[in-house]
């Protein structure tokens, strides 16, 4: 790990926190979901520098070790999308293979769709096609108690989280993600972090030191705008119509993914429907795959992972 430099870089007037190694024109920007950050990309990145690519992970504005912009509750996916572009723009950058995850999806569809000409070609993990807006996840169709609902509701989330340590917490949702069930509250009285019990032990693959890097992100942060984006600007209509990506791409999807469990979604993606969509796809299936597929079985996702680089690579 100490191969990988760490540095700021200023976009859009925020200072990004930005992890880098390997060197060369082929570069691979790994996007994080939540409750990651950089870091949930550590081992795919020494394999793709290995490869011979330069690869380059960031926190995202408001996460981890970026600045947080000024008004946190007004941000959306498009700030994030805006931010990659200026990134690559100030690294001399013109084209980068994308690999995103979980909700850092989203503004990699956004770049596929609208900035076509910045991708050399897109790999996501955990979450098929979709666009921020109301057709995207079918909160609607979920259970009432359904984890992204309930923290979709102003300050809910926020006095959850705030009875516990910011490890906790990630402790937590770590468990709970790593589950084939969607995280759902029983009732009105139940709150998400009430969900595990506080002898549960992690993931046999994330270690104590992965959290205590995770946690110490995340104090430095806060949750504020990782509450906004993705979960409240979630549904908010992204205004374009007809999306398509027509850049070569990859769908990785474990099997045992509590996201396949969301309604629509496993018929999306086996049916071929996602397809419509994202025409030029390859779709994996990972046996025994968690939502955290990239940090449970990594050697599995380096190998598709850099298969699919190579193939694309000029």
């Amino acid at each position: 790990m100490e191969q990988i430099k760490q540095n700021h870089v200023e976009v859009n007037g925020l200072k990004l926190h930005v992890a880098e190694i390997g060197s060369g024109p082929k570069v691979v920007l790994f996007l994080h979901g939540f409750p990651e950050i950089w870091y949930t990309w550590r081992h795919q990145m020494i394999a793709v520098a290995n490869a011979g690519y330069r690869a380059i992970a960031i926190d995202f504005r408001g996460y981890g070790f970026s600045d947080q912009p000024p008004e946190p509750e007004k941000g959306t996916f498009m700030d994030l999308v805006g931010d990659v572009l200026a990134l690559l723009d100030t690294l001399g950058i013109s084209k980068a293979f994308v690999i995103a995850k979980d909700a850092g999806a989203f503004p990699a569809y956004l770049l596929g769709v609208l900035h076509p000409n910045r991708v050399s070609a897109l790999a996501t993990l955990g979450i098929p096609f979709m666009l921020p807006g109301p057709n995207g996840i079918p909160t609607h169709l979920m259970p009432k108690g359904f984890y992204i609902a309930r923290w979709q509701e102003p300050g809910r989330a926020e006095a959850d989280f705030g009875r516990l340590d910011v490890k906790t917490v990630i402790k937590n949702i770590y468990i709970l993600f790593s589950g084939t069930e969607p995280p759902t509250a029983k009732d009105d009285t139940q709150e998400i972090m009430d969900l595990v019990d506080a002898s549960t032990p992690l993931p046999p693959w994330f270690s104590e030191e992965d959290l205590a890097v995770y946690a110490s992100l995340y104090e430095t942060s806060g949750f504020r705008f990782a509450l906004q984006v993705p979960y409240r600007n979630l549904n908010v209509d992204c205004g374009i119509k007809d999306p398509k990506i027509t850049v070569p791409s990859l769908l990785i999807m474990g099997e045992k993914d509590y996201v396949m469990k969301f309604t629509g979604v496993e018929d999306f993606i086996r049916s071929g429907k996602v397809k419509e969509f994202v025409p030029d796809l390859d779709i994996i299936f990972v046996e025994d795959g968690s939502h955290f597929v990239h940090e449970q079985l990594p050697q599995q996702v380096n190998e598709i992972l850099i298969n699919f680089l190579n193939k694309h690579s000029k």
